[in-house]
């Protein structure tokens, strides 16, 4: 482990202590969507509920609609600080902790201090507010996100260089998206609701095209997606959760049934908006040097149709078919198997062996549906 993930692992340890405040995280696909915007009004809300918040620290840049509910508002000071030749400002993490409110706002996740503060990065100050019990609404850009950086600098040509872990997402007790179309966004630039108006050209022409918001958009819904998919895994009995089809399909080297077999689930799958495998099994009788030059063109074809169609293809070499996929059914967490009818090769293998009841059984106990493809 690198110095830096040991830094970022005791922060995370810190967090994770019983008895720390609660994180809320709004997240979005770019600068102007509505984050800071929905913060403050939520902190209106909170406000006029009697709850304790303040503002830790806020970025407007300067949008009026957003600097309007900033009105009203309690505010602990920022820190001065001077920094080479230039009076700077910072959030005033100290005076917060000593303050200890219920609640504090504290925008711009990704920023980095300026050097010689207490820590390197804003979310390692939200951090220790969470570990004294302080709660924190906070807000972060989807290409601040380490692991999706590399992705986001593909789709817009651009290394967002201030970043925070994915785990610090992980860490969040409830994480919102701030949602627009494409269309909205740009609407919203034209407007001057976003920047300046001598910026909103260069805007256009770089990143506000529609095709890159749509692309940030799809990251940013995918990365919530995630994140409460992870909740529902943790805080939730499996046995209350909702179910999440995945299917897998068997083949076999019978080149008819195995298309058919592939094309049917492939639409089952696009239906229920699913993720889907295709698995062949190969046992010793259809090793390379055994099967038949034909058989194992057509077997290539299908397995090239099968990801072209969006499979993750699964090859297994076994003579216990029957084990085989249940290993990979469990692995994979598939809630439907999908085969040809009873007269193809593989069914028939698969009811000669004596692992037939065993798989039968442990479908069943894992809530494995088969469905037997005309």
């Amino acid at each position: 482990m690198t110095d830096k993930e040991h830094s970022v692992q005791h922060f995370l340890n810190l967090a994770n202590r019983a008895g720390r405040g609660k994180f809320k995280i709004y997240i979005g696909m770019s600068a102007g969507v509505g984050k800071t915007f929905r913060m403050l009004q939520e902190v209106h809300a909170m406000l006029k509920n009697g709850i304790n918040i303040q503002i830790g620290y806020i970025e407007t840049h300067g949008r009026a609609e957003t600097h309007a509910l900033l009105d009203g508002l309690p505010t602990i000071p920022r820190k001065q600080v001077f920094y080479k030749g230039k009076m700077l400002e910072e959030m005033d993490l100290s005076t917060i902790l000593l303050l200890a409110p219920d609640w504090v706002v504290v925008d711009e996740l990704a920023h980095s201090n300026i050097p010689g503060s207490k820590n390197e990065k804003r979310w390692q100050d939200v951090v220790d507010l969470l570990n004294a019990g302080i709660n924190v609404l906070s807000a972060v850009n989807i290409q601040h996100i380490e692991s999706i950086n590399q992705e986001v600098k593909s789709i817009t040509g651009i290394e967002v260089q201030e970043r925070i872990p994915d785990l610090v997402l992980q860490m969040a007790d409830e994480v919102v998206n701030i949602d627009l179309t494409a269309d909205e966004l740009i609407t919203r630039l034209k407007e001057g609701k976003i920047y300046d108006s001598s910026k909103v050209e260069s805007a256009l022409k770089n990143f506000f095209q529609a095709d890159k918001i749509l692309q940030l958009r799809e990251l940013a819904l995918k990365e919530v997606t995630t994140q409460v998919e992870r909740k529902v895994e943790t805080e939730i009995p499996r046995s209350q959760q909702m179910r999440h089809e995945s299917f897998l399909a068997c083949i076999s080297t019978n080149d008819d049934v195995a298309r058919k077999v592939i094309r049917k689930t492939a639409r089952l799958a696009a239906y229920y908006h699913a993720d889907w495998y295709v698995l062949y099994v190969q046992t010793p009788r259809e090793s390379a040097d055994k099967i038949a030059l034909a058989a194992q063109r057509h077997l290539i074809n299908n397995l090239k149709l099968a990801t072209e169609l969006g499979a993750e293809v699964v090859q297994e070499h076994s003579v216990k078919i029957s084990e085989s996929i249940i290993n990979i059914a469990l692995e994979k967490r598939v809630t439907t198997i999908c085969m040809g009818k009873p007269h193809i090769s593989l069914f028939r293998i698969i009811l000669r062996t004596n692992l037939f009841n065993q798989l039968l059984k442990t479908l069943s106990s894992n809530d494995i549906d088969i469905i037997i493809l005309s």
